[in-house]
């Protein structure tokens, strides 16, 4: 596939930072093209008319939209030598349900955590101490969510590493630690260790930069900037 590949994404959001990874697992050349969210080019509208949101894909001129769809997309168009989702039908889909979990419960949950307080932070704990539970018992006895190499549930799950980390800091919250996530905690050292994920992500002290900034506009707000 010669044809032209463009990211529009933003620096320190997961989600564009996903797409990122699997491009690079699947040694597919692109360009990157930084966005300002507080004033998005007309070209990220222009690709996204609907969400007005990053990452979006350019493969060819034509537009891809959503991390978890444009993962799929990549893995269809480009072969290489790292399949992202299992070829097997049935892990293919056992695949595509942690991934839903991931991003419809966990990310809420975790987010939550972090950025709310009393009775209402207290209940989303407990909601993702359930959660994390149920990703460590998935874990169990493998190197990453999709066997012996990252695949797309390990791509999704990308918040849970770096980002939960500095959150963890700029929050003074433990939520994911090796006394009660020992399994979890395993998997983020061995994601963090990749070098094709060192890569992906942003450099710690900007995330924590960001975050310890705007800590009180997303407390009030609970809505994440990425």
């Amino acid at each position: 596939m010669g044809e032209e590949v463009k990211l529009f994404g933003f620096y320190l959001s997961p989600f564009s930072r996903r797409v990122e990874l699997a491009l690079k697992l699947k040694g597919v050349p692109f360009e990157y093209i930084e966005e300002d969210l507080a004033n998005k080019s007309a070209l990220l509208v222009q690709y996204n008319p609907v969400h007005k949101k990053i990452p979006v894909l350019l493969h060819g001129g034509r537009p891809v939209i959503e991390s978890l769809i444009i993962l799929e997309y990549i893995d269809e168009t480009w072969d290489g030598n790292h399949a992202i989702l299992p070829k097997d039908p049935f892990e293919r889909a056992l695949a595509r349900f942690w991934v839903k979990f991931i991003d419809d419960k966990v990310l809420g949950a975790l987010w939550m955590s972090f950025w709310s307080d009393g009775e209402m932070q207290k209940n989303f704990m407990e909601q993702l101490k359930e959660y994390l539970q149920l990703l460590e018992n998935e874990l169990k006895g493998k190197k990453f969510f999709g066997g012996d190499t990252i695949g797309i549930v390990d791509i999704a799950a990308n918040f849970i590493t770096l980002w939960a980390i500095v959150l963890q800091e700029v929050a003074e919250i433990s939520l994911i630690n090796e006394e009660n996530h020992p399994i979890l905690c395993n998997w983020i050292e061995e994601f963090l260790s990749s070098e094709v994920v060192k890569e992906s992500l942003p450099e710690k002290e900007k995330l924590f930069a960001y975050f310890h900034a705007n800590k009180e506009i997303i407390f009030a707000t609970k809505a994440p900037a990425y």
